[in-house]
């Protein structure tokens, strides 16, 4: 009886206690820390492609005006289409004017060379006679200076008649440059005068580009050299080249010119509209996935997991985009790890725990800007 007592007491202490909430376990700051995706900077392949189009015009042209004026125009020796080379004559101008002009310079040319050849005969007979008093000095000094000035009289003439000479040359209007003639203004007929429309104007070498609009945005993207893939009125498809990139922005469209230099063939004519799609892979490059940047009012950024697994804001200068990859041209180096999802709210210095991620990139297709 007296045990029992003993041992009750006992048992209803130890049921309390078992009653009773064991405290919960501490946690520790990692042990609260956030599980987050995280993916390397590291050189990626970024593919895509941009769309543009644009009018098809020539790459140089050249203009034909006739040199001399005042003659009529006898035979006109080419046409829109044609494909002639440089020094072709295109028109022939009416030699009928300006033949007996060049005689009759030619005579009076002959005539002055003859005076002065008589007129130097004769200072050469004085020559010695200075002094002798077999003729005066102021007759020895006439003789001499009539010689220089006949000879002046010859030499005016012959150059007349080389001027003459060189515009009969001119009366056949020749092509400046090789090339493919785009339009003629000229007529059996017509006068000749420095007027400013051309007779004709030529594509230089036959060669047409095609003269496209891109956004300051879009420009970055295109490099010159890169291929292009455009298409015609035709519906036929050509593969061109950037050969210019446009130097500035127009500060009202905020858009710059690409020319994308076309192979020569017929059924690409100047003045035409096509469209163009470039290839866009530049090869590698830093890149991470366009989820990992985040974008507000300071500009683009990127969440960095450093060596201690706690995070900071590095601000970065984006590049070209493609197939979901964003180009780091300015920011953390190769080998950073950065927060694969941006929307995650984080601050600097947040302990979290990595968990590497795969990047995969998007299927991309041709956009369709313009």
């Amino acid at each position: 009886m007296t045990s029992t007592r003993i041992l009750l007491p006992a048992l209803m202490t130890l049921a309390l206690a078992a009653c009773q909430k064991a405290d919960p376990p501490k946690q520790t700051e990692a042990d609260q820390a956030r599980a987050v995706r995280v993916v390397v900077i590291e050189a990626r392949p970024i593919a895509g492609a941009l769309a543009a189009s644009g009018d098809l015009t020539a790459r140089e042209e050249a203009a034909v005006l006739p040199e001399v004026n005042g003659y009529r125009v006898a035979r006109v020796l080419a046409d829109v289409g044609d494909y002639v080379r440089a020094g072709q004559t295109l028109v022939q101008l009416d030699p009928t004017l300006i033949s007996s002009q060049v005689a009759q310079a030619e005579a009076l040319a002959a005539q002055a060379e003859a005076n002065a050849l008589q007129a130097e005969d004769q200072a050469n007979r004085v020559r010695d006679l200075d002094g002798q008093g077999v003729l005066s000095q102021e007759q020895i000094e006439q003789r001499r200076l009539q010689a220089r000035a006949v000879r002046a009289q010859a030499r005016a003439q012959a150059a007349s008649l080389r001027d003459l000479r060189t515009r009969s040359g001119k009366l056949a209007v020749t092509a400046p440059v090789a090339g493919l003639i785009l339009e003629k203004n000229v007529r059996p007929g017509d006068l000749s005068s420095g007027g400013a429309t051309p007779w004709f104007r030529m594509a230089r070498d036959g060669q047409v580009e095609l003269s496209a609009d891109l956004s300051e945005d879009d420009l970055t993207r295109i490099r010159v050299g890169q291929s292009a893939t455009v298409t015609l009125p035709s519906g036929a498809t050509v593969q061109g080249q950037v050969r210019l990139i446009s130097p500035q922005i127009d500060p009202q469209t905020r858009l710059g010119q690409v020319r994308i230099l076309l192979p020569v063939r017929s059924d690409i004519r100047v003045g035409g509209f096509a469209r163009a799609v470039f290839a866009d892979a530049s090869g590698q490059a830093l890149a991470v996935p366009e989820t990992a940047i985040r974008y507000d009012a300071d500009g683009a950024s990127l969440m960095v997991v450093g060596s201690n697994n706690r995070v900071k804001r590095v601000m970065i200068q984006a590049g070209q985009r493609g197939s979901g990859l964003v180009q780091i041209i300015k920011g953390p180096p190769a080998g950073s790890r950065v927060v694969a999802n941006a929307a995650a709210l984080m601050l600097d210095g947040d302990l979290v725990k990595p968990v590497a991620a795969t990047v995969q990139p998007a299927p991309t297709a041709p956009a369709a800007k313009r």
